[in-house]
């Protein structure tokens, strides 16, 4: 997998901070456009009928513990899809979150 990401960091756009992570890794609150997603024809159209497609923009609202569901936002709809569909749509992190919680000084 760690090859497979680092094959699809783009190189020369200019953008040296973009990340590309799945949805599993994502912090909550975050937005990735999706740029690919790693699974079959059945496990791609399912996807497709959430509206989770390269190029789409989701945002990571939740996530349950051990390897449970995650919830996410594509435009107005919230959909949770699996543990396992998670870790396959990977995304190039477009928003970042910031922790209130950490100071600076």
């Amino acid at each position: 997998m760690e090859k497979i990401l680092s094959e699809l960091k783009p190189e020369g756009k200019g953008n040296a901070m973009s990340e590309i992570v799945s949805v599993v890794k994502m912090k909550i609150g975050q937005a990735g456009k999706v740029v690919e997603i790693h699974g079959g024809a059945g496990m791609s159209s399912r996807l497709e009928n959430l509206g989770i497609r390269v190029g789409e923009e989701v945002k990571k609202l939740n996530q349950q513990a051990m390897r449970g569901p995650v919830v996410v936002a594509i435009g107005k709809s919230q959909v949770a899809i699996g543990f396992g569909m998670a870790t396959k749509i990977l995304v190039e992190i477009v928003e970042e979150v910031f922790d209130e919680n950490s100071s600076n000084g």
